[in-house]
């Protein structure tokens, strides 16, 4: 027994004198490469690996996201782009008589592409996103006032598209309701919402997933472009698999009911500044979509997904991931075990967090 206690203390001694050597290495490391951008350079020419995937995903996002301007498509996402710019156009206080001159070109070229894709492939595009274009574009040609020659040839190239739908006065408006929800309604719904790790042996019903998504999906996005796919696994099998993959699942990813894996599409923009926008469009509409789960009788916890090399490879062959889709979390869904507990989690005071000017 002596000798087993020995060998233990040790064995702690080593790991300690280990984990303090790691530090120190670190520390200087850091420090050094840390201190200038020119050091840093150099540092990762070294080790280029850890961002690696991000770079040829943001690169071959991009190289997609022009490949797909002339393919059939679900959803346009340059079109959503600059019609939405059309929409921030038409709601400026006071708006110009003659405004987005140097993109409506580019605008109509969108259009014409989904309008032919419309007319020679229905039913390959979303129907309401091509109505939201169709009545957007009419209202700006309706308000555009003035002799601008780039305006009336885009006006002219609109009308001879001549879609084929029926306009639905999807156009800005004035935002007048108010909500009956108050500041403690709300308070009382985000303190219930807790990270739950404990669910019930229960099928979750896909109806009251969608409901969620519903909400998910209003939230703000950059442009509208909604670049984000909520990939849903509700088979016992499947959900096991894809639990397990991740690090923070260990001691309860096995009792897990449904997941969700929340997936940013890098082919959505053709610029390198966009790239972080997946994250925090994808992260906005999480939120929202969680809170729905809960006002739902559903209970959720955030897991989060580490860029580790390994796992992204794992992930992407067990998902059929392209390259140019990044998984931004996984959110674990299910109905609350009675039994069940959940961290206390203190958070950050007011003053901690917040600074005005």
């Amino acid at each position: 027994m002596l000798n087993t206690l020995k060998r233990i203390a040790k064995d702690l001694l080593a790991i300690t004198w280990i984990r303090r050597v790691y530090e120190v290495v670190n520390r200087v490391v850091l420090e050094t490469f840390g201190s200038s951008r020119f050091l840093t350079y150099l540092w990762y020419l070294v080790s280029f690996i850890t961002f690696n995937r991000e770079q040829s995903a943001v690169l071959r996002g991009r190289r997609d996201y022009y490949r797909n301007k002339h393919r059939d498509r679900v959803t346009h996402v340059e079109l959503r782009r600059n019609i939405h710019r059309l929409e921030k156009g038409l709601t400026m206080r006071p708006r110009r008589d003659v405004f987005a001159r140097d993109y409506i070109t580019e605008t109509i070229e969108f259009y014409e592409e989904a309008v032919n894709q419309c007319r020679v492939s229905p039913g390959t595009m979303e129907q309401s996103e091509m109505d939201w274009a169709h009545d957007v574009l009419t209202e700006y040609f309706r308000v555009a006032v003035g002799e601008d020659a780039t305006v009336q040839a885009a006006r002219s190239r609109f009308e001879a598209a001549e879609y084929p739908g029926e306009s639905t006065g999807k156009v800005p408006y004035v935002k007048t309701s108010l909500s009956d929800v108050d500041y403690e309604s709300l308070s009382s719904l985000v303190m219930q919402r807790r990270s739950v790790r404990w669910f019930e042996d229960r099928e979750i019903p896909r109806d009251l997933v969608d409901k969620a998504l519903l909400l998910a999906r209003q939230a703000p996005t950059a442009c509208n472009r909604l670049p984000y796919e909520f990939r849903i696994f509700d088979e016992p099998e499947q959900v096991r698999m894809v639990s397990a993959i991740p690090f923070g699942t260990a001691g309860y990813g096995h009792n897990i009911p449904a997941i969700a894996v929340v997936v940013g599409k890098l082919e959505s923009y053709f610029s390198p500044r966009d790239r972080h926008a997946i994250y925090v469009d994808s992260s906005l509409a999480a939120m929202q979509f969680m809170l729905g789960l809960e006002t739902l009788g559903l209970s959720s916890s955030v897991i989060n997904w580490p860029d580790f090399e390994p796992l992204e490879r794992k992930m992407q062959k067990s998902l059929d991931l392209a390259l140019t889709d990044r998984v931004v979390m996984l959110i674990a869904i299910g109905y609350a075990h009675p039994e069940g507990m959940v961290p206390y989690s203190q958070k950050k005071e007011l003053d901690t967090f917040r600074r005005y000017n």
